[in-house]
């Protein structure tokens, strides 16, 4: 009976397409997608969203879908043959040109780049197999050491993480992929490279209320402001696959600590993603270490873990999302898991809906009740409830069917759609019957409903109730 809190993201991509398949992830577990818009057409995207939405029908439980988008990928240009071999202490030129490089001479599209770099800034290409060293800049040029050679292959990213480079978090691309996927009906919009908290600023000024925006961390600059990137978005995502190429290996585990320690103190959901099963893309499972990679997020109080390349090209996509689930399920029944959470809960503010959530969870620790029920018509009620981690779960009942899909990311939250309530014995009516659909309470289970009065109005949490199940 006891639902498991850690929610599970699934990308979409050729392994998931089949309908049969999609309900299969579904029921083995996922609560989210992932629409990456880096990789496939917009058809595949429309098709995609549709089928979710179908099978949310079929399943009559609410889905998530997030449009996921490219961002500005710093590539190099075209080279000359298609490929340059760079050794060791050799010298290059970097030139802000659309031509293409030849010789020692390698050309960059993107003048902003050479324009902002400076004398000890570090260039790592191709998904860091190779390392530059800037050694002097003049006027167009810049002059660089190799410190990693290889062969430097055309339109090969380029990361330099030690240094924010004046390039906006949306391309021209990104602003045609966020108006189609705001038109499809997506529940967040994830950007991608955020460096500063004016890159969700010019997020939020195209997207306003129609959806959520998941600031996704993966640059250095993005650390150093990473409190105020996390309270101006509505959920975050430790992105470490960029992440570790602009951060030494040993520093990815401490970054993502940090942001998850970030996005838990603001209480805003926090994903964790990236080459979490990435064995399971072939093989039928995990390495151990990917298993402890996974419990290493849930005990860290992640609120949900990402499958990429596992559920979207993968030849075992259902496997990977029942094997996260067995991982998930395992960690949150360790005892060891309820003695951290409190380490990182986050401080309740001075207002009556913050002293109802705390007191919420008070009570089911006293009470050892089934459930929390929280009324909620934004999410932000039971979002708060969620944010203290009460060992019972919470369902967020709500008439906002957009509300309940944005719930599927927050941490022990099973959302449901129901009308709104008029009076108290119609609130715990509805949540009686709501605790009893969604099979997480027996008779003589006490519950905690929690709503706002006067009811249908929202931002007005101020009432607790406890019945016990008959």
């Amino acid at each position: 009976m006891r639902a498991r809190d850690c929610k599970i993201v699934a990308t979409m991509g050729p392994a998931s397409d089949p309908p049969e398949r999609l309900a299969m992830l579904v029921e083995a577990g996922v609560n989210c997608f992932r629409l990456n818009f880096s990789h496939g057409a917009r058809e595949d995207h429309a098709r995609r969203f549709a089928a979710i939405r179908e099978v949310e029908r079929r399943l009559g439980k609410p889905i998530g879908v997030f449009a996921d988008l490219q961002g500005p990928k710093i590539r190099v240009g075209m080279i000359a043959g298609g490929e340059i071999k760079l050794g060791y202490g050799q010298m290059v030129t970097l030139e802000a040109s659309p031509e293409q490089g030849e010789g020692d001479v390698i050309r960059l599209p993107h003048p902003e780049l050479v324009a902002a770099l400076e004398a000890g800034d570090i260039l790592k290409l191709d998904d860091g197999k190779l390392q530059l060293t800037v050694i002097e800049r003049g006027a167009r040029q810049v002059k660089a050491r190799v410190d990693f050679g290889g062969v430097l292959k055309s339109q090969k990213g380029v990361n330099v993480p030690t240094r924010r480079i004046p390039i906006s978090a949306l391309t021209d691309k990104d602003k045609l992929d966020l108006a189609y996927a705001l038109e499809l009906g997506v529940d967040y919009i994830a950007l991608s490279f955020v460096q500063h908290p004016d890159d969700i600023r010019e997020a939020r000024a195209l997207v306003g209320d129609r959806a959520g925006i998941i600031a996704k961390i993966e640059k250095p600059s993005a650390l150093e402001l990473i409190d105020e990137i996390v309270e101006l978005a509505d959920a975050v995502m430790v992105a470490r696959g960029d992440l570790g190429v602009e951060l030494p290996p040993e520093q990815v585990p401490i970054a993502q600590r940090k942001i998850i320690r970030a996005a838990r103190a603001a209480g805003r959901p926090v994903i964790v993603a990236t080459h979490m099963l990435e064995s399971m893309v072939e093989a039928a499972t995990p390495t151990r270490a990917e298993a402890s990679d996974v419990a290493t997020a849930v005990y860290q109080g992640a609120d949900a873990v990402m499958l990429s390349a596992e559920s979207a090209v993968g030849r075992h996509p259902q496997s990977a999302v029942a094997i996260m689930d067995r991982i998930i399920r395992a960690v949150e029944a360790d005892s060891e898991y309820w003695a951290g959470l409190p380490r990182d809960m986050t401080p309740p503010q001075a207002t009556t809906a913050d002293a109802i959530a705390l007191s919420a969870r008070h009570i089911t620790d006293v009470l050892d009740c089934a459930a929390v029920v929280a009324y909620t018509a934004t999410g932000s009620t039971a979002l708060r409830v969620a944010r203290e981690r009460p060992r019972c779960g919470v369902v967020g009942l709500t008439p906002v069917t957009e509300t309940a899909r944005r719930l599927t990311l927050v941490w022990g939250v099973k959302s449901m759609v129901s009308p709104d309530v008029s009076n108290v014995e119609e609130m715990v009516a509805s949540a009686e019957e709501a605790v009893r659909a969604l099979g997480v309470v027996e008779t003589g289970d006490r519950v905690v409903v929690i709503a706002g009065i006067p009811f249908g109005r929202a931002g007005k949490t101020n009432t607790i109730r406890i019945f016990r199940v008959e």
